[in-house]
């Protein structure tokens, strides 16, 4: 079977244990969000969170850029949130090799499921490259062959990149070769098309109206290829009233004769249906129980 188009495309909000993250940014104040929903998440989890970032950053700063809304003070005291250099990491080798770097990792969750904690997760950025000298082959073999680390999905962890430190084909090879892609900022809404649909991802309200309904309207518009036409939301975190009314819209008013799937959690179901999905000719509705909402 086919993989989807985005199908390995994610919120930052859908990551758990055991998932293998790649995120960029271009921007000093938008790198901080995707890391900062990711800590905050481990930390109401009972998941130790270990964060490597940019050397060039002085701690303080990365866990007020991180939390800017509250400090996590108790969880820096107790341990569970931990601030540290991937030098620091392998000390007191000074020489990088995958083999160090994962073996580390792997004592630093079995340590943190000793102190109690469900799990470990940590955010990596690939500044360390530079800052270690480490050549770019060696950094692309060990983020596409470290599988066995996830396997017992006792860790997670985010890679993230700065587009303006890394060659485009290598951000491009980084984003393809990882499990998991996420969308640059929380709040963001993805959109991808493939033959017969479209598969969203993220957030749909009052920030994203405009690129769901254009969204909408281009796969409702290319139609099915002779199949039904599929709306894969089965990634949507947010579903609102509005965008989901425009959907229904949509629907409504599409000059087509084929009909629409709409694969989606059991909760926006039913908000479609309170909505008016049933009396809308064509339209069906498959509840997944595992997705998102």
């Amino acid at each position: 079977m086919a993989v989807p188009v985005g199908a390995h495309t994610l919120s930052v909000e859908q990551m758990g244990l055991g998932d293998h993250a790649f995120a960029h940014y271009a921007d000093d104040e938008v790198r901080w969000g995707v890391l900062g929903v990711f800590a905050t998440l481990g930390l109401a989890r009972n998941e130790k969170v270990v964060v490597m970032a940019d050397p060039d950053v002085p701690h303080d700063e990365v866990v007020r850029r991180m939390f800017p809304d509250e400090l996590p003070v108790q969880a820096l005291e107790r341990g569970q949130l931990r601030l540290t250099s991937m030098r620091e990491l392998i000390g007191p080798h000074r020489r990088f090799t995958a083999e160090r770097q994962l073996g580390r990792l792997r004592e630093e969750t079995l340590a943190a499921r000793d102190e109690g904690y469900a799990g470990l997760r940590s955010v990596i950025d690939m500044a360390w490259v530079a800052d270690l000298d480490m050549d770019i082959e060696g950094v692309m073999h060990r983020e596409t062959h470290a599988e066995d680390l996830f396997a017992d999905r006792t860790y997670a962890e985010i890679c993230t990149y700065d587009r303006r430190r890394f060659p485009a084909d290598t951000v491009e090879a980084m984003r393809v070769g990882h499990p998991v892609a996420l969308l640059e900022r929380p709040g963001d809404l993805g959109a991808f098309h493939f033959g017969h649909g479209v598969r969203m991802v993220g957030e749909a309200d009052w920030s994203t109206r405009g690129p769901w309904s254009s969204a909408l309207g281009a796969a409702l518009e290319v139609g099915g290829a002779g199949r039904p036409l599929l709306l894969d939301l089965t990634a949507v975190s947010f579903l609102s009233v509005t965008c989901a009314a425009e959907l229904l819209r949509q629907v409504r008013h599409a000059d087509r004769t084929s009909r629409v799937e709409v694969r989606c959690s059991t909760f926006h179901a039913g908000l479609l249906r309170r909505l008016g999905a049933l009396a809308v000719g064509g339209l069906r509705l498959v509840a997944d129980e595992g997705a998102l909402g």
